[in-house]
């Protein structure tokens, strides 16, 4: 086989032809004919028996012509692309495949080709460091979540429902005063409603505040616009008993509480290992900032078109991503079916989904790059103490992991980390640039300015 010729096209695509001789050809028809020639019926032959050259003289010269070049077509492929040193993303088509009179095959491939890249500067980037702070009053929000889910709960007989309180209610939604027409889901029993929360429509809470245990009273709302379809923007009624109304009592900050949640004796020692686990926490955090940071940068340095292959991809595994999170792992379903199941429109596939798949599709070209610069390979020192780190990480064995995911992927992402902690590693934290504070004009300009505005007005 011997590449004939190549030709760069619009979109960034690539035409190549190649050719296989006669010989190869000859040896494709005689590998057709030796798996059909069992299903081929010629008088005067046993089943299986007839020669290639009676088949040929029956059914003609072509009658293997396709099976044979099905035969050729990837091996074809393949020395056109090794030979042309063609780096191609996505699939590959056939856009002819023909037999001369001499029986060669020509085939005409075209391909989509890897965007030439330039890599502008990636390292000692500068990228303003993120602040590790933990204000006092974080470490008593903390504090006060444990408390509030260590909290007793205590009944209310003798005073109304205030805020904070949880209702114990039934509840009939309506779409008439007179309660007569009631709506799907509008009805619930037994309910626990913590006053406040803000989970109800907007409106129904602050009505339930000032019942008392035993109460009943309709209550009149009026859904939001952005409401689900049947019922946005509808007055309703709704019929409200209270069944029980209890409030939480916390614990007492105090060192019996440190006891009963920590392991410490103390809630001053509590109190101090909260804020250490929420230094750590925001160091972490800082960490992942200043990272994502720093490749983003990089990324802004970085010249290249993104191929809409990639894009493609980049939105289709999005997607998957986002179903998988509701349960939905079906590989076959097509991902404009997902799409529509998860209630992505259009608006949300420009604004949302594309933007990231780009971004991704950039850093992908971007880690391709530096690995080739950089020349990233990986011993097996390195690669063993990857896997253990990723083991540690995702509750699985490295040997599991090395069986589910082979030596080369698993060289393929370390590649990719070890590229992007180049960047990582080698910024340069600097100070965050000070705000300018915006001055307010003084009052006889802005009187001035203000008349002025009027007097054009009125013209």
């Amino acid at each position: 086989m011997i590449l004939k010729n190549s030709e760069k096209k619009d979109n960034n695509r690539l035409e190549f032809q190649v050719e296989s001789d006669n010989a190869e050809f000859e040896q494709a028809i005689r590998k057709a004919y030796q798996k059909n020639k069992g299903q081929i019926n010629i008088p005067g032959f046993r089943r299986g028996k007839a020669p290639l050259t009676i088949i040929e003289g029956m059914y003609g010269r072509e009658v293997f012509y396709q099976d044979a070049l099905d035969e050729l077509a990837q091996p074809a492929f393949d020395k056109g692309v090794e030979e042309g040193k063609v780096n191609f993303i996505g699939m590959p088509s056939i856009v002819s495949a023909d037999v001369s009179e001499e029986r060669t095959a020509v085939y005409t491939f075209s391909v989509e080709l890897y965007p030439e890249v330039e890599l502008g500067q990636y390292k000692g980037l500068e990228v303003e460091k993120v602040p590790v702070e933990v204000p006092e009053e974080d470490v008593d929000r903390e504090i006060e979540s444990v408390r509030k889910r260590n909290a007793r709960k205590l009944s209310v007989e003798d005073r109304q429902a205030q805020k904070g309180d949880t209702a114990n209610i039934d509840y009939e939604g309506f779409l008439d005063a007179e309660k007569t027409n009631p709506f799907d889901g509008g009805k619930g029993e037994n309910h626990d409603l913590e006053l406040g929360s803000g989970s109800f429509v907007p409106g129904f809470e602050d009505q339930v505040i000032g019942m008392t245990v035993g109460e009943e009273k309709d209550i009149n709302i009026t859904f939001p616009e952005n409401y689900a379809k049947d019922l946005a923007g509808k007055d309703v009624v709704f019929h409200v008993k209270v069944n029980s109304i209890t409030y939480p009592e916390l614990p007492e900050p105090d060192d019996d509480f440190a006891q009963d949640v920590s392991e410490f004796d103390t809630f001053k020692e509590y109190k101090a290992s909260i804020r250490k686990n929420l230094e750590e926490r925001r160091a972490d955090q800082a960490k992942a900032a200043f990272r994502n940071a720093a490749l983003e940068k990089a990324c802004e340095n970085l010249k290249a078109d993104l191929p809409e292959t990639m894009v493609k991809a980049h939105i289709e595994s999005i997607i998957r991503n986002f179903a998988s999170n509701y349960g939905v792992n079906d590989q076959n379903m097509q991902v404009e079916t997902l799409a529509s199941m998860l209630g992505i429109d259009e608006e949300a596939m420009k604004t949302a989904i594309r933007p990231n798949a780009e971004r991704e599709t950039k850093l992908e070209l971007l880690v391709n790059a530096i690995i080739e610069a950089e020349k990233i390979e990986g011993t097996e020192e390195e690669l063993d103490a990857y896997v253990e780190k990723i083991s540690g990480s995702v509750g699985a064995s490295a040997d599991e992991i090395r069986k589910y995911f082979g030596k080369d992927y698993i060289l393929s992402e370390f590649k990719k980390e070890k590229a992007m902690d180049i960047i990582a590693d080698s910024a340069v934290a600097v100070d965050p640039a000070p705000v300018e504070a915006v001055e307010e004009p003084a009052e006889e300009e802005k009187a001035a300015s203000e008349k002025k505005e009027t007097e054009e007005e009125a013209e």
